[in-house]
């Protein structure tokens, strides 16, 4: 789990980094369009293309650092056993299901994007919305790789052990 642990929170620093160079880009658009009257259609919907991968990949990260939205109204008093049982039971009948549902739900979409190599239909856009149009797949599968970890530590915390 440690190796997985690691390539999850790698993906997930790689995201913090592309809301960086995200704000560059977007600080570039506003500057060209209303400093030059210029309009970067490639750059904008490279803007959406980060925005999108910073959020659906640095999901895991957050999950696995215990910093997602959280309704807490008796969690935090409970004993470490108690949440490791309600973050058990939350992970694998209730999250697990939701991410398989969407890859099942996404495959055809994405297969059907990949097959036409679809590109963007602006005039100067992109010609990858196949690969943005992936990351419907690759959230589901980055998020159950996180339940999984998150689910052996919940059942550490069952048995005990810290």
């Amino acid at each position: 789990m440690k190796f997985l642990t690691r390539i999850i929170n790698s993906l997930g620093k790689l995201c913090a980094w592309l809301t960086v160079l995200l704000a560059v880009l977007l600080l570039s658009v506003v500057v060209l369009r209303y400093g030059f009257n210029i309009g970067a259609t490639a750059i904008q919907e490279t803007v959406v293309y980060f925005h999108g991968f910073a959020l659906l990949m640095g999901a895991g990260m957050t999950l696995i650092d215990d910093k997602h939205v959280r309704v807490d109204v008796f969690y935090r008093n409970l004993p470490l056993q108690k949440q490791g049982m309600i973050n058990a039971v939350g992970l694998f009948i209730l999250a697990a299901p939701v991410f398989i549902f969407i890859a099942w739900m996404s495959y055809p979409y994405v297969l059907m994007s990949w097959r036409l190599l679809e590109s963007s239909q602006e005039t100067g856009g992109l010609p990858f919305v196949y690969l943005q149009k992936s990351m419907l797949l690759m959230f589901p599968l980055v998020m159950l790789l996180s339940i999984s970890v998150c689910l052996a530590k919940a059942i550490k915390q069952i048995k005990g052990v810290h």
